[in-house]
This record gives C-alpha cells, structure tokens and sequence, in this order.
C-alpha cells in the first residue's frame, strides 16, 4: 500500500472514530480526495473532504476538519492542520516517504498495474476508416489516442478488446470497384476525364471532354494507390482474362480483391504506428448471418417501427432524436443506419459491461440516433460511450498546412510517419484531450530539443541509461534496494520527486476512469521536468557511497515510472539519444 492508499485509509478511520465519539454524525460521508499542494509549506497532501460533508454532517466545513484532525493519531504521520475554511493538509514523517520509494522499486515494471478485474470487460472501437484506400493524416489522431485509451484501460485493470469496424458493405466499396475499374481500362489506354470539385461542393467537368474519354465519377476514388491496385491485379490475372468477364462481373471480381488488399495496408500502417487490433468486425457479415433483419424485427416486434412511403422507419423522436429515420427503403434495401442498429446489437448480445466508440467530430449528429437504437432495443444506453475526436490543423514554419495534396487526396498517416516519426506522432496526437482542437506542428515534433516535449520526456529515460553506464565504468554495483537506506534523500527536489512518483498509480485510476490518455502524458512531461531539475541541481556519481546508492534508487525509479508511462502512450522509452 503506498502513502497516498495509508492516509486514505488513516482518513476514513478517523471519520469512522468521529463518528463513533459523537463529534459527527452518521451518514454517508463522500469519497476521500487528496491532492499535492502547489506550496510545500502546505503539507505532503491536502483534502477538501470536510467541505464535500458538509451536507452529511451538517456543520461547518472547518468544524468537520478539526473534529477529523482530532481522530488521526498514526505513528506515519508527523502533524495535520485545518486551514482556510476547511482544508486539511497533512505533513507526513519523512520514513513513509522512503518506504514510498523501496515500494516503487521493489514492484518495477508492476507498479501502478491494478489487477486485472475479468468481469469488467470494456470494448474499444476506433479508427474503423473505410477500407478504400490509406489511412490519412485525420485518422492518426483517433488512432493514436484509441490506443493509449486502451493501454491505460489494460494497465488500470480492465479486460479490454479494441475493435476495427469494417466498412465492407455498401457504396463506399462499390465505388471502391469501379474506382478499379476506370483505372484497368486506363492501363488499356483508355482516358480518364476528372471533373474538378467547386466550393459549393459540386463538381465541374472540362469544357471539353475528348470523343471515347471516360468521364471519372465523381465519388470515385483518385489517389495513386488505386492506380497500383489496378496494376497489381492485371499483373496476376493478365489482361485476357479480366476482359473475357462481363463489366458487371469484372468490377464485382475487383470489390472482392480490392477490399482485402485495402485493409491490409491499413493493418500494415496499424502495425508500424505500434497499434494491434483484437478483432476486426465485418459490416458484410451482418448482412451474411441475417443480424439487420433481426435488429429491425426486434423494433418492430417492440412497437418502433412503423412504415411510411413504402419504407420502413424508426421512431427515434421517441427517444430524443430531432426526426424519424428510415432503417428500410422503398427498395427493401436496408440503410447504413440499419447496419449500424445491427452492430450495436451484436456488441450488447456479446455481453461486455461496456463499450466506447470514437468517432470523428462529423458524426456527431449520429450520436442521437445511435442512443435511440439502443434504448429502442431495450438495452441499457449507459453502457455506451460515443466519444467525438474534434478537428486537428497541421503546422509547419508556423504555417497551416494543408490536410489534402493538389489531386485532392488526403495526406497519407505513414506520409506523416515518415517525417516526424512513430513516437512523436503519438505523443502529439494523444497531448491534448479528444474534446479539443488539435494543433499539430510538424517542425516541433521533428527536433530534438527540450521543446519537443516527448524529446524531453524520453531524453530524461536516455539520460539515466547514460549514468547507469557511468556507473558500470565505474565498477559500482547497485540495486540492493531492500537493504539500501534512503533517509539521506533530503533535498526538496528528491522528496518532490518521491511524492509524484508516489501519485503515478492514481493517476492511472483517474485517468482510464475519466477516458483521458493525456492525462499520463501531461504526468510524464511534468516528471521528466522535475528529474532534469533535479539532475542539474545534484551530483548522482562521486558523491557519500551512501547517498550515490541512495539517488542511483531514485533515477532507477523514475525510469522505471517514465517506461511505463511511455508504454501506455504506445511511445518506445530509449536507452540512448
């Protein structure tokens, strides 16, 4: 148990013994909250808890301290003060402080790891771009911070699955096919005509448009890499061959090769961005086993749906929604929000306790009538959570850049990648909290200086590699740390270091509770800034043998807090810069 989990646990005794001795009433008493103050002359930690019982206890906040403070008699507690109207700032004995930092180290690349709960099974679906092409630049930022998202859920000690949702079916990939197949009978020389799109959002073709030229649709896909399916098909199937299928079965053969192909670019660029799904979810196998029928009978069977125009529709303005929508058309086709009524279904029937969707910013008039299919469903709408990545801008010499090429294509993620690297791309998608806009700059995420801030975080874990192979040039052994004394760690900067290490395990509790990654990277960047002060200010080598044992432990154990920092960022922790 760390100091932080003993003066909580001391706290909720001393409640308990108030109680007990008449100087407070019974009754629900909130949860205990500590904070480090911003002032060391404020204490270790501090708690508003006797403000937040005001309700229960029903006297003044600064009364309900002081009746605490009179209860906490703890051999590991040095003095308590109630302060203000009604804070209690602790001052701990400098003993629980080291046996803090015996317990970091003794526990290793455990520590902050909560164990695993089996029955808190939580799903994660992100990124879920159509399978029609690369991942782009916008999709990095979902990526990324799914990712963490679901390292940190792992580390806090829920059973996670991350999820892929396959967009296989409908128009998306049907364009896909015939984006193919333009491209085929280009090879065959054939020419294209590409009308060009206006800033009403129309298209506009060339004035003059050659006799035989193929006229390009204007939902087709045009970037390079639809050219190189095309290619790579006729390669292995030859000319002949693809010419002797009728146009309809031809583009019908393309969809088939096309789709797999796509998605495992998109794995590929997953793999090399440090991201591994559990499961990728076909949208084409909810239509195989019959599970859009199913959903949409369900709200029928249930009284949601009602038929208008030949279609069928869902009431969702029975649960919110702003209008009804259609599930079935007058075809009998199902529409893309009858697939995605599937899908939550089968998510709910496979029975995790919850489940999170991140979704782009653009969907989040989607958001209502998801929530309606659920509830329409009679399932339970608070075990989903939708959230929205908002819009990011890419900088570069402090000018925006473009998010599209001159072709209109988007910029790739692995374009990205290549400049400023798999870590920095990471950290910088994942420093600032989904609901903000992101400004990414390019120049900063590419140096190597202290301004880069994961630069700064991860030249903190090189940095101490380096002593350590100071110290192995020096013949000093280390890591006897059960029976090394560290009561010679006096100085402001050690025991500030000490105690923000000491709230790392928190940390991860709070921010997987609150579904907020950046909460580890803003954590990491603010101790690599106190190691790096500490570091300037204080000589590790050549110093007292028992004070060099003592610090050598202390950067041990910021390594091993910054490692497993980095680790839930999917961002590596280098021994050497």
């Amino acid at each position: 148990m760390d100091m932080k989990d003993v003066l909580k646990q001391g706290l909720v005794e001393a409640v308990e013994k108030a109680v007990a001795a008449g100087t407070l009433p019974e009754g629900q008493y909130p949860e205990v909250l500590l904070e480090v103050p911003p002032q060391k002359e404020f204490g270790d930690f501090s708690t508003n808890i006797a403000m937040q019982s005001a309700r229960v206890a029903r006297k003044a906040p600064k009364a309900i301290a002081e009746a605490i403070v009179a209860q906490m008699d703890y051999d590991w507690l040095d003095h308590a003060e109630v302060a203000g109207a009604g804070f209690i700032n602790f001052f701990l004995k400098s003993h629980m402080v080291y046996d803090q930092l015996k317990a970091i180290l003794l526990a290793g690349k455990d520590y902050g790891k909560q164990e695993l709960r089996a029955r808190d099974t939580i799903q994660v679906e992100y990124i879920s771009a159509n399978p029609t092409g690369p991942l782009h630049v916008g999709h990095g930022r979902g990526a990324a911070y799914g990712s963490a998202l679901v390292n940190l859920l792992r580390y806090a000690g829920y059973n996670v699955q991350a999820e892929y949702y396959v967009n296989d079916a409908g128009n998306q990939v049907d364009n896909l096919a015939i984006s193919v197949e333009m491209r085929f009978q280009e090879l065959q020389g054939a020419h294209l005509v590409f009308s060009e799109k206006q800033d009403d959002g129309t298209y506009l073709l060339p004035d003059t448009i050659p006799e035989g030229a193929l006229i390009f649709p204007d939902n087709g896909y045009r970037g390079p890499d639809i050219i190189e399916t095309a290619k790579a098909i006729v390669d292995k199937e030859g000319f002949d061959k693809l010419n002797a299928m009728s146009r309809e079965d031809r583009i019908a053969y393309f969809k088939d090769l096309a789709v797999p192909e796509k998605l495992e670019d998109i794995k590929k660029t997953l793999a090399h961005f440090n991201i591994k799904m559990d499961h990728y979810f076909s949208e084409k196998s909810l239509y195989g086993t019959d599970e859009v029928k199913m959903a949409v009978d369900q709200l029928k069977a249930l009284g949601h749906i009602y038929e208008k125009d030949g279609a069928l529709w869902f009431r969702t303005t029975s649960f919110g929604d702003d209008k009804d929508r259609c599930v079935i058309r007058d075809n009998g086709a199902p529409t893309y929000f009858a697939s995605d009524i599937a899908y939550h279904r089968n998510k709910y029937e496979r029975g995790f306790q919850e489940m999170i969707d991140i979704w782009g910013a653009d969907h989040h008039g989607y958001v209502a009538r998801v929530k309606a299919a659920i509830q329409g469903l009679d399932y339970d709408p608070n075990k989903l959570t939708i959230m929205l990545l908002q819009m990011m801008a890419l900088y570069r010499g402090g000018q925006k850049v473009s998010l599209s090429k001159r072709s209109g294509q988007s910029l790739t993620l692995d374009e990205l990648l290549e400049e400023v690297g798999v870590d920095a791309a990471r950290y910088f998608f994942v420093m600032r909290s989904l609901d903000s806009q992101l400004d990414f700059d390019i120049d900063l995420a590419k140096s190597k200086s202290n301004e880069n801030p994961v630069y700064y975080i991860q030249y903190a874990h090189a940095r101490i590699h380096s002593i350590y192979n100071q110290v192995k040039e020096a013949g000093i052994s280390f890591g006897q740390w059960e029976e090394t004394d560290f009561s010679s760690l006096t100085g402001e900067l050690e025991l500030e270091l000490i105690k923000k290490m000491a709230e790392f395990p928190e940390e991860v509790v709070l921010a997987a509770d609150r579904k907020a990654p950046h909460r580890i990277a803003q954590y990491l960047y603010d101790l690599a800034s106190m190691f790096h002060s500490f570091y300037r200010q204080g000589r590790i080598i050549g110093v007292d043998s028992g004070l060099q044992q003592a610090r050598l432990g202390l950067i041990t154990a910021v390594a091993l807090v910054l490692e497993q920092g980095l680790g839930i960022l999917g961002i590596s922790a280098p021994e050497k810069m």
